[in-house]
């Protein structure tokens, strides 16, 4: 008996990824409403996807900004109050030190803010947001390019959900549509 060998043989077959079936209910026969499904936007078919992601449900703010009364002073000073997403990230340093932070966006701009001190640490408008870059890979990786001013490296397992709504903030305050950069290299600027 060889050792190396296994007893059994095991058979394995890769199961298609499908998405759940619509109910089918007294208005099945109208006509078909053509919207993406909520994970399936501008990166469909453009990289990796984790099958966990594939038809994940959108929620927008994980955190409960409403619940948060520091969080919400910090949005009230600076004009906004409409959250589109909000939740935890980690943010790549210069010297390449994670920080935790919490982004949140709003219609106007990106906050990036201290969750132990409760500090907003940068406000970015997304009128100067010029290209958001993400990788080929199922990774958490994605930068914001900021031309004016440095640009943001981060992580989130929910990036992909970050860029539809940055692009789509962005594009119904203006007529503006940022570049979504999909590669495995990209540049971007540290902070000096």
């Amino acid at each position: 008996m060889d050792r190396f060998r296994p007893l059994r043989r095991i058979q394995v077959e890769p199961e298609a990824a499908e998405p759940p079936a619509p109910a089918a209910g007294p208005g099945a026969d109208a006509e078909k409403d053509e919207s993406p499904a909520p994970a399936a936007g501008l990166l469909m078919g453009a990289k990796v996807r984790r099958r966990a992601a594939l038809y994940r449900d959108c929620k927008g703010d994980y955190i409960g900004i409403p619940n948060d009364p520091c969080l919400t002073k910090i949005l009230s000073k600076q004009g906004d109050n409409k959250v589109l997403f909000a939740d935890k990230v980690l943010k790549f340093t210069q010297s390449g030190k994670m920080k935790r932070r919490i982004l949140v966006i709003t219609d106007f701009a990106l906050y990036l803010v201290d969750p132990d001190a409760d500090i907003l640490k940068r406000r970015i408008a997304l009128a100067a947001v010029d290209k958001l870059c993400i990788s080929n890979l199922s990774d958490n990786f994605f930068s914001i390019i900021v031309p004016t001013e440095y640009d943001c490296l981060m992580a989130s397992t929910r990036k992909k959900e970050i860029v539809d709504v940055i692009v789509k903030a962005i594009k119904s305050t203006s007529e503006y549509e940022p570049e979504v950069a999909s590669s495995n290299r990209y540049l971007f600027l540290v902070y000096p």
